[in-house]
């Protein structure tokens, strides 16, 4: 008798050597067969071990993403590192533990950053930068607190499908340019990443499918051993333990009336608007890749206040502001585990690894190639998301009102991120919004002056969960 173990099954084969036959037979761990296919909600029946490996998963794919942030600022990767998993579990308290969202760092507020440190020349300011994304932060719980007085339904007349449609179809395309960036710096890396996670996705099975992302890097970075891309000078000079903030950069203590403090608030609290637009497209992003109505349970005004006061707790800490991250989202999609327990683990992991800078020497060793591929599929999925969006709430295109609001939400926001968005002037301090930011801004007044908003939020409470934003 030949006994092997192969995914969830035990398989035992017997043989009769005479009549080289064999009789296989089908021994489950489980009582139950898990069909992967339909999303898992309850990512405790796949055992401890799993539940790990697919949090690690989580934590791989918001990295490099995350820490380029800091690394394009001047901030420390370490507090973003803690930031990032304290203001994601922070954001799940909140949230009740609903929503499986996991906050990374934010790219809108790198113009900000730019503007208040001078591109870096003037780094003693980044702590007014930080102190102006905690207020930016507080923005988010006061539009919460509108919610909560006026209602969601009278709110989100403001964002029906056709706003939040194109506006997730816009958050994908405008993290393309970054994909294929990262691809150029190594096409054979890109390549064979991007491989490995459609083989995986497409052929695997049990945990080989639910593991693309993991298994991509890995074979990828195995590809940049053999071929000589890895630089592992910077690990043997990391230190084991180290405390990730630092009181000389925390904004907590730069919030001191001064002009420097002033002028930052000015340039850095309006992009606040873009990243809540950016928020509630996330979040429609994920109720569609899940199938339940976030916006609705445990509700935008929570979900919002949560993103909030995770961004401004990372102000605070000296940390770039959070947002709920599209990477993330994009791993739901491909591997269909939605349990929110698996981000709180990569939110513990981030927070642990925040505490260990020879680990974040080696994650940094990942070439940017490999981060390329990764994201080559994830921010595809994103727009793919919003297409679907659109398409399952059956927004009719062959309305010119509707045709029209799609339309100058998309080119705002390429057309004026490819520009750098618009820049103006009050009381001699520059603010800058970013393309997305003006794209949701021009979406929402269109809709609300055009004829024709029969738009109703939650008109049909009891035909259950779905992906369409109106169940």
């Amino acid at each position: 008798m030949c006994v092997f173990l192969s995914g969830r099954f035990l398989f035992a084969a017997f043989c009769t050597p005479a009549a080289h036959t064999y009789t296989v037979r089908r021994i489950h761990f489980m009582s139950n067969p898990i069909d992967y296919s339909q999303g898992i909600y309850d990512a405790k029946k796949l055992g401890t071990p799993r539940l790990l490996i697919l949090g690690a998963q989580h934590m791989f794919a918001m990295f490099g993403a995350t820490v380029l942030v800091p690394l394009l600022t001047g901030l420390s990767v370490s507090t973003t590192l803690l930031c990032a998993g304290l203001g994601t579990l922070l954001f799940h308290i909140i949230c009740k533990g609903k929503v499986p969202a996991f906050l990374g760092s934010s790219f809108a507020y790198l113009g900000g950053f730019a503007i208040v440190s001078n591109d870096g020349a003037n780094p003693e300011n980044l702590p007014y930068a930080c102190a102006a994304v905690a207020f930016s932060g507080l923005l988010y719980v006061l539009v919460s607190g509108l919610i909560s007085v006026f209602g969601i339904r009278r709110i989100m007349r403001f964002f029906p499908p056709v706003v939040t449609g194109p506006i997730i179809i816009s958050i994908g395309l405008i993290l393309a340019p970054s994909a294929i960036t990262n691809c150029q710096s190594n096409w054979l890396l890109a390549f064979v990443a991007l491989a490995t996670v459609i083989v995986c996705n497409i052929w695997g099975k049990g945990m080989v499918k639910i593991l693309p992302i993991l298994i991509g890097v890995l074979v990828s970075y195995a590809v940049a051993l053999v071929t000589g891309a890895v630089d592992f000078a910077a690990i043997g000079e990391a230190s084991w333990i180290g405390f990730p903030i630092h009181k000389e950069a925390m904004g907590l203590f730069a919030i001191d009336g001064s002009e420097k403090f002033i002028s930052a608030l000015f340039t850095i609290m309006p992009i606040a608007i873009a990243t809540m637009m950016e928020h509630i497209g996330d979040i429609a992003a994920i109720s569609a890749t899940t199938g339940r109505n976030y916006i609705r349970d445990p509700g935008l005004n929570r979900t919002l206040m949560g993103d909030g006061l995770a961004t401004a707790m990372a102000g605070l800490l000296g940390g770039p502001a959070n947002t709920t991250y599209g990477e993330n989202t994009g791993v739901l999609a491909l591997t269909k585990i939605y349990d929110p327990l698996v981000i709180r683990i990569a939110a513990v992991f981030a927070c642990i690894l925040s505490f260990c800078p020879k680990f974040e020497a080696i994650i940094n060793t990942i070439p940017s190639g490999i981060i390329g591929g990764i994201s080559f599929v994830l921010y595809g999925m994103i727009s793919a998301i919003g297409v679907r969006n659109v398409v399952e709430n059956q927004v009719d295109f062959t309305n010119s009102r509707n045709l029209i609001i799609a339309a100058v939400i998309l080119v705002c926001a390429l057309g004026f991120n490819s520009v750098g968005g618009i820049t103006f002037g009050i009381g001699g301090v520059s603010v800058t919004l970013s393309g997305l930011a003006i794209a949701a801004l021009a979406g929402i007044l269109l809709n609300a002056i055009l004829p024709g908003n029969d738009y109703e939020f939650d008109s049909n409470p009891g035909t259950g969960e779905g992906t369409s934003l109106r169940v």
